[in-house]
């Protein structure tokens, strides 16, 4: 059967993401996906679901959704303190939701990004091998008030709702971001490369799915490069000294120089940061 999940209201900035697009940034494609992998893959696993399957990322303040069918739901990421028709959700576990039922979204607990997955996945439109919403490339950019969500067709024989798994949440509050040195660290003198972990860089309000700017300046003296290959995790130092981590939705090509790359942890932690939050990059050896 088909089902459907109404938009009351949108929230901030909600969108439908999976894995991401590969094999199109040569044409200057992003990949884009879901910000934090490991909340993704809990909903996926718990539900029953490909791991790649689409959710909705969420962020900040949650949208309010009506459900029209019975489904199963799961919730993982940030504490937004869900609730469905006023009733608390547990994150991390199954939930039945029943034709008619409401989830909203309250009070931000923990984390920044927040993911909701449904039994089957989101039918949204697939655009190069991908699901995940982008400007230009998707026909939604993000959730809108009234539009209607389809869902995959699912069994009509409902699993067990008792299924829940103990997931280690201590990322939500990590400040060490985990990177690399880039291609260009090595330019960097070395007084600046042992700065660059010591320096705690604040949020800015300007940062989203692109790219995560800090408010902090850090000397740079590195001639400009060529542009080169960026990738979601590239970490930026601008003429100005500006430092700024680029994310999921970000270009292809740069021409700044690359002093950090994030590891996939440290993106996942960084993703769950909020405006203000204070991080600090912890080096990783290759």
């Amino acid at each position: 059967m088909k089902a459907e999940i109404e938009i009351l209201q949108p929230g901030l900035f909600s969108t439908i993401q999976d894995n991401g697009r590969f094999g199109f940034m040569e044409f200057g494609v992003p990949v884009s996906g879901v910000m934090d992998k490991y909340a993704a893959k809990i909903v996926n696993l718990l539900l029953g679901n490909p791991v790649d399957a689409a959710v909705m990322e969420i962020t900040l303040q949650g949208p309010q959704l009506k459900f029209h069918t019975a489904i199963n739901i799961c919730l993982s990421g940030a504490d937004l303190s869900a609730a469905v028709n006023g009733n608390p959700v547990k994150r991390n576990e199954l939930l039945q939701v029943e034709n008619g039922d409401v989830l909203k979204f309250g009070k931000r607990k923990s984390g920044f990004r927040a993911y909701l997955g449904v039994s089957g996945g989101f039918d949204t439109e697939k655009v190069m091998n991908s699901r995940s919403w982008y400007r230009g490339i998707t026909r939604n950019f993000k959730l809108e008030k009234n539009y209607f969500l389809k869902i995959h067709e699912f069994p009509l024989k409902t699993r067990s709702t008792n299924a829940s798994i103990k997931v280690d949440e201590n990322y939500l509050f990590d400040k060490s971001i985990d990177a690399f040195p880039g291609p260009e660290f090595d330019k960097l003198s070395e007084e600046q490369q042992e700065e660059i972990f010591k320096v705690y860089f604040s949020l800015e309000v300007s940062s989203n799915r692109m790219a995560i700017s800090f408010a902090e300046k850090f000397s740079n003296e590195i001639e400009p490069i060529l542009t080169g290959p960026v990738l979601p995790g590239t970490v930026q130092l601008t003429p100005a000294g500006n430092v700024i981590a680029l994310m999921q939705d970000c270009q292809t090509t740069g021409g700044y120089p690359r002093i950090l790359q994030l590891s996939e942890f440290g993106k996942q932690v960084l993703s769950q940061k909020m405006p203000g939050e204070k991080i600090r990059f912890k080096k990783v050896d290759y």
